[in-house]
């Protein structure tokens, strides 16, 4: 069964960047679609972005249009996303998650197309 484990978040000031990996393990990253989803405090848990079984990317949200990007590499069985022109709105804790998905496309930004998930990694904006 795959297991993904999310971490790089932290504490930055606005204007700066981060960059968080998704690691995998217990199965081939190259079959899953990986996504990643914030939640704030108070509010629903919200996709970010996603990186298809091959590299493929599809934003999920238009407040980080141009500022996230996802990536992967799977000889490495990781995913990441980086994150620049960060702001105080990105506060959140980041999540990954995975499904099985051996074609190169994301699928909807719902969390019900995700089986797997990760505990999650807090990204503070805030000077």
């Amino acid at each position: 069964q795959l297991r993904v484990v999310e971490s790089g978040g932290g504490l930055v000031q606005p204007g700066g960047s981060l960059r968080l990996s998704c690691a995998a393990s217990g199965d081939t990253l190259s079959s899953y679609a990986i996504g990643w989803f914030r939640q704030a405090p108070g509010k629903e848990r919200e996709g970010v972005s996603c990186s298809g079984n091959v590299g493929g990317t599809r934003n999920y949200a238009d407040s980080v249009k141009g500022r996230f990007t996802a990536s992967r590499d799977n000889a490495k069985n990781t995913v990441y996303l980086q994150m620049n022109s960060l702001k105080p709105e990105d506060t959140a804790l980041y999540f990954c998650a995975a499904t099985y998905l051996q074609a190169d496309i994301c699928p909807e930004p719902d969390i019900l197309e995700y089986d797997y998930w990760g505990q999650g990694t807090q990204v503070t904006v805030s000077s």
